[in-house]
């Protein structure tokens, strides 16, 4: 049943309304993965979104560092976010398409050219619904750049007011495992945390036959990379699934000697937010302690990335009704949670809402494609689902 604000009408005329957008909107996805950019230098993304806003009898905004915008359709009434991310990866294209990246080593292998198509797609109905004095509310649409920056797009987009008067906010994600028609939804914790942590050790150095007269680091940076983990596993809830993983570790150029540096670096991800906040603190504590015995000095470096995105309950109930609404009650599908990151958690610290699994799995896909992969592509009938279920979502969120 529709929302009591919303006229089922309005529900039942997208299908045609989105499809009149959608090759437009194919064209600019092929458009904008041929002309992939990355963080911060979404230069002429931007200038290609901003242009078809303008056409639409919009008054979109470029942000002041030049790249990433904020367009806002209608007035009165509640104040919904759409957020799309608009930057690509430095992966090279390994695709035989016609729209294949033209930027050597640069392509959009996690579908940041969907979300773009699909939220600009979104725009456009809500313009022609605000025209005909059909929108009961307001609608910012969000394009932000640097999702793939450990500086993060959405955090400067927060502190340009980007976000200021959002009651609720929703976004997309491409996911290469869920068949396209389908959206995978699914509340509290659906990506991690995703910090880094580098310890590095010193010491006296000396040789191996006397490890007694100086600080075995390498045997302390091993018990940093063994222990510091199964610490953290006995002193965090367990349903936090805080994970710590090395990735580089590094001492030491000969046999018999015993090095004076060391360092091990990694991530750490975690599905509490709460765990997340105290984790810094906690993986210094810990590293101390373990390194305390062995007569080394430890410097622990933590770069915070982006806290776990968590989706509220009713904005979730609301891309539900959203998605039957538009696709039909057998498209929404359960998601699994996943230990990758995504900025749009830093928008959910103080803004209700929730991301969306968008299913792009072709029918006859042999194989499932991973994110972030130069040969990851996409059934393009996702971008008009997305773009259906993103009205409809704003449109009952009113």
């Amino acid at each position: 049943m529709p929302h009591p604000s919303v006229d089922g009408d309005l529900l039942a005329g997208l299908a045609p309304a989105v499809k009149t957008y959608a090759d437009e909107l194919v064209a600019l996805r092929r458009d904008i993965h041929a002309h992939p950019e990355l963080s911060w230098q979404e230069v002429r993304t931007t200038a290609v979104v901003r242009d078809r806003l303008v056409g639409a009898g919009l008054a979109p905004q470029v942000l002041d560092i030049g790249t990433g915008l904020i367009c806002d359709i209608g007035s009165g009434g509640p104040l919904i976010g759409l957020r799309a991310d608009i930057d690509a990866l430095p992966i090279a294209d390994r695709k035989e398409v016609p729209y294949a990246s033209t930027v050597p080593g640069v392509c959009h292998a996690c579908g940041h050219d969907v979300h773009t198509a699909a939220v600009l797609g979104a725009g456009l109905v809500l313009a022609d619904l605000a025209r005909a004095g059909r929108l009961p509310g307001r609608v910012r649409l969000l394009f932000q750049p640097a999702e793939e920056s450990a500086r993060s797009g959405a955090r400067q987009v927060l502190a340009a007011g980007g976000v200021a008067g959002v009651e609720r906010i929703f976004a997309l994600h491409c996911d290469p495992r869920t068949s396209v028609g389908q959206v995978g939804l699914r509340v509290g914790a659906v990506t991690a945390s995703a910090d880094q942590v580098a310890v590095r050790l010193t010491g006296r150095g000396g040789h191996t036959a006397r490890p007694h007269l100086t600080g075995d680091l390498v045997y302390a940076l091993a018990k940093v990379v063994t222990e510091v983990p199964a610490a953290l596993s006995r002193r965090v809830d367990p349903r936090a699934a805080l994970s710590v993983v090395w990735g580089r570790v590094e001492a030491g150029r000969a046999a018999n000697a015993i090095p004076q540096d060391g360092v091990v670096q990694g991530t750490l991800r975690c599905l509490d937010r709460a765990a997340w906040e105290r984790a810094p603190e906690l993986v210094e504590d810990l590293v101390r302690a373990v390194v305390a015995p062995y007569d080394v000095r430890a410097e622990v470096t933590y770069e915070r990335g982006v806290p776990p995105v968590e989706n509220e309950a009713a904005s979730i109930e609301l891309l539900t009704r959203a998605v039957e609404a538009t696709e039909g009650p057998e498209a929404v599908v359960g998601t699994e949670r996943s230990l990758g990151g995504e900025d749009f958690s830093w928008y959910l610290g103080g803004i209700p809402g929730a991301l969306a699994r968008l299913g792009v799995r072709p029918p006859q896909a042999l194989a499932d494609l991973d994110l972030h992969q130069g040969l990851f592509d996409v059934d393009e009938r996702a971008i008009s689902v997305g773009t259906r279920i993103l009205v409809a979502a704003a449109l009952l969120s009113f």
